[in-house]
């Protein structure tokens, strides 16, 4: 028998909070088109609003920051002029926010790569391995080796693991004599 993980509920802890008290992150690659948004914008007119906003409460500014959701976001304040907004609060540090925004992203759809590779780059100067990157963003090596390559070379590649399956050797070379 399989051991159950321990996961949160987040999502049971739903709370209305005023909505100028949210505020985009700094940080998604994450963009939709406009024919998107408005169908966004349609299935919330339809289905209402299905999915709260996941965010990070900053405690210092008194401010919830949108970890996911942002179009959400952006329907209320838009469209519909809400003064409240449905969201859940989760309890991590900006690296794990972002590593949850992406998450979050490739699991639905796409994100732009300019973008993508700053993220990366990010987490890779803060200290995280191309693995950890790789195990948390759902992505392959050579997916993160190109978005590194995308921010230039030397800072991408500054904590990256190299194979040590290279060694160096000096090579002799036969050099026939003038006689030969």
């Amino acid at each position: 028998m399989k051991k159950q993980l321990d996961i949160s509920f987040p999502v049971l802890d739903v709370k209305m909070v005023p909505l100028e008290k949210v505020y985009a992150n700094d940080y998604n690659p994450n963009r939709v088109a406009t024919p998107e948004l408005l169908l966004l914008k349609h299935s919330i007119e339809q289905d209402g609003y299905t999915q709260p906003i996941v965010t990070y409460y900053d405690r210092p500014r008194d401010r919830y920051i949108i970890v996911d959701g942002f179009h959400r976001y952006r329907c209320a304040k838009e469209y519909f002029h809400l003064k409240q907004i449905p969201i859940v609060v989760i309890k991590k540090n900006i690296n794990n926010r972002m590593a949850s925004t992406i998450r979050h992203n490739r699991a639905r759809g796409t994100h732009q790569i300019r973008n993508m590779s700053a993220i990366v780059k990010d987490l890779s100067k803060s200290g995280w391995s191309d693995k950890k990157i790789c195990s948390e963003l759902g992505m392959e090596l050579d997916e993160v080796i190109r978005l590194k390559q995308v921010t230039g070379l030397k800072e991408a590649f500054q904590n990256h693991e190299f194979s040590k399956s290279w060694e160096a050797f000096e090579r002799k070379y036969y050099i026939p004599d003038d006689k030969e």
